[in-house]
């Protein structure tokens, strides 16, 4: 599949490939703004847990009220198309609100997948979910592996 649907046409699109198979649906989100091998895992991780996955990206306006005004590194059409090109990604949509809940809400998925450095009062959408009956999963991380310590390295390098 590996396709970039905007937010305008994904609950168009999801019901368009409910109505066409059973399969459940897997949803994940985040910035992905320094694509790493912690990242690569997270997700073939959280595609295990379903049949296919949606990953909801933040948008450029989006990480960089959530991340500072230098940020993000990668502009949101980039981030989508490596991400879309991944072999455990099947979908994205680009979203340009804080959390993922209306993303969620649109999409409905069988599982939503963060990760472990989530506790699960801290989820968003977990209540929602739930509440139709879908799962939430926490997907353990690789141990020294994220965007902050290669960004540690970077900046300690310009110093």
């Amino acid at each position: 599949m590996h396709e970039i649907v905007p937010f305008a046409d994904i609950e168009e699109y999801i019901r368009r490939i409910r109505s066409a198979s059973d399969v459940k649906i897997a949803f994940t989100n985040g910035c992905f703004d320094v694509l790493h091998r912690g990242h690569v895992q997270y997700l073939e991780n959280a595609k295990e847990t379903a049949g296919l996955l949606l990953v909801g990206l933040n948008s450029d306006a989006s990480v960089r009220r959530l991340k500072g005004e230098d940020r993000p590194f990668v502009q949101q059409d980039d981030r989508a198309f490596v991400l879309s090109r991944l072999e455990s990604v099947d979908i994205v949509c680009i979203f340009d609100q804080d959390t993922p809940l209306e993303l969620l809400r649109r999409v409905r998925p069988d599982v939503l997948a963060k990760g472990a450095d989530y506790t699960l009062e801290q989820i968003v959408g977990r209540d929602f979910v739930e509440s139709y009956g879908g799962k939430v999963m926490r997907i353990p991380l690789v141990q020294g592996r994220s965007t902050s310590s290669i960004l540690g390295k970077i900046r300690k390098a310009e110093q």
